[in-house]
């Protein structure tokens, strides 16, 4: 895969190769392993996340090879032998691989990605794999928090210059509108994935001017058609606003156009824009629209809201591109078995820390809804050979207290990982970004709104089936004989 003119196969931590060519000459390189995408807490202790960054991970394990100037780096490194070089030389992705569609609401614990192929293959794409979902699926989860504050309101993405990279702002714009974004700053986004870009004018425009009247009407001259205005390069209410609807009233006018903006970067956002609307309304301005940027998140949008700010769209950069509050998504990547003459064993991964403990085994992920009411009621990991029977009651226990028990009924139960590759083709295509992002308020819509809270949502289902539990318990207390 490559971005301009890199070639990214040696995008990986350098004990993928270590343990690779370990792998080769302790005769296990073909060994089929298993291994789970997941991830262990809610960014901003949400309720949720979201799916995203599949179809980039797709495009790498496609183009999967090693170049000549691959092999010469690892040859100068001393670490390799020829012959473990000339395998490289011929390497390709031959696995399978299931996962959760982007756009899909997702929760801790629970496999977003499942990977089977031969120990080399499945141990090799680990970083790649854990770099684009940790990356969009957090850029994503924050777009649908700030989305959702803004109250079905307009969110443009504006972060591009405050993004850790050219790659996190071009892939931080696409996730954002995964999430709920209505469109971007950023050009390329548009160019490259159909993410609506646009944008107006800064504050070096009004500047460049002798007067701000003259830059206004200027624009106005440019761009007829619903022109945004920025008002608070000098003083909002005795200048901007006034000029702003002297150029509407002496450019648009005329032409028959009514439909504008102004636009705030600054100031008391709740006081000025109650000012900005009066005024506009009292010039007879009632189609402009008030829009407002300036370090914006979902807590200061629902603020803002609340105190009755009379605003009609939003442009959200640094605190979205970056995440800035919860900046880390956390996914892993945990071998859960292996096979051995065509039978699966199941691996586990045990810690102090309760929560670092894996799910054993090839497994399956269902979403189980409510057919009354189309909401998600709980998702279910099962052993990847169990079909759950939604014409039965089906009983639910919680795998830390499991006591605690629920029996639903009139159910549905989907499966939500799909098949991506199988025996090292792609199987699954893409669907272009806006489909994705559909995908995504849809699957919102499912949510309990206890689980949307921002505070101390509701802690949603994610149960293991009793085969998968039991098998855990056991090897659990297997292991702990052993030690």
């Amino acid at each position: 895969m490559k971005i301009g003119e890199r070639h990214l196969t040696l995008l990986c931590d350098f004990y993928e190769m270590t343990m690779g060519r370990g792998y080769y000459h302790s005769g296990i390189r073909d060994q089929i392993a298993y291994f789970d995408v997941f991830y262990r807490s809610n960014p901003d202790k949400g309720g949720f996340a979201i799916a995203a960054g599949l179809e980039q991970i797709i495009e790498y394990v496609k183009d999967l090879s090693f170049d000549d100037e691959d092999i010469a780096y690892l040859r100068q490194k001393g670490a390799f032998d020829e012959e473990f070089l000339r395998y490289m030389k011929s390497f390709r992705f031959t696995g399978d691989i299931w996962a959760v569609p982007e756009g899909t609401v997702i929760f801790p614990g629970e496999p977003i990605i499942t990977v089977r192929a031969p120990a080399i293959e499945a141990q090799f794409i680990e970083t790649f794999l854990l770099l684009m979902i940790n990356h969009q699926a957090l850029i994503a989860t924050k777009a649908n928090r700030i989305a959702r504050a803004a109250q079905g309101r307009p969110v443009s993405e504006f972060g591009s210059r405050r993004a850790q990279g050219a790659d996190a702002a071009i892939y931080g714009a696409r996730a954002a509108y995964i999430g709920g974004c209505s469109g971007t700053a950023c050009a390329i986004a548009d160019k490259e994935f159909g993410v609506p870009a646009g944008g107006t004018m800064a504050h070096a425009w009004v500047q460049m001017f002798d007067s701000e009247l003259e830059a206004f009407k200027m624009y106005c001259v440019l761009y007829p058609n619903n022109p945004t205005l920025l008002i608070d390069t000098y003083n909002v209410l005795e200048s901007g606003v006034p000029n702003a609807i002297r150029a509407f009233k002496e450019v648009l006018e005329p032409m028959g156009k009514t439909k504008c903006a102004v636009r705030l970067d600054s100031g008391d956002i709740t006081y000025l824009s109650k000012k900005i609307r009066v005024m506009l309304d009292e010039a007879g301005l009632y189609d402009c629209k008030i829009t407002v940027s300036n370090s914006l998140d979902e807590y200061i949008i629902r603020d803002l809201l609340m105190q009755g700010a009379q605003v009609d769209a939003f442009g959200v950069g640094e605190r979205l591109i970056t995440a800035k509050s919860d900046p880390v998504f956390g996914g892993v990547y945990k071998l859960t078995a292996v096979e051995k003459n065509g039978e699966i064993i199941p691996k586990i991964k045990i810690s102090e820390n309760a929560a670092k403990i894996t799910n054993p085994h090839f497994k399956k992920v269902y979403r189980l809804y409510s057919r009354e009411t189309g909401k998600a009621e709980a998702d279910l990991i099962t052993l990847h050979d169990e079909v759950v029977d939604d014409t039965k009651p089906y009983e639910l226990f919680d795998p830390q207290h499991t006591w605690k028990r629920k029996t639903l009924t009139n159910f549905v139960a989907k499966p939500l990982l799909v098949p991506i590759f199988k025996d090292g083709k792609c199987v699954y295509d893409c669907p272009p970004v806006e489909e994705i992002r559909r995908h995504c308020q849809e699957d919102i819509a499912t949510m309990w709104d206890e689980v949307l809270r921002f505070e101390n949502p509701h802690n949603y289902y994610v149960d293991l089936s009793e085969k998968l539990w039991n098998l855990k318990d056991s090897m659990l207390k297997s292991k702990g004989r052993k030690q």
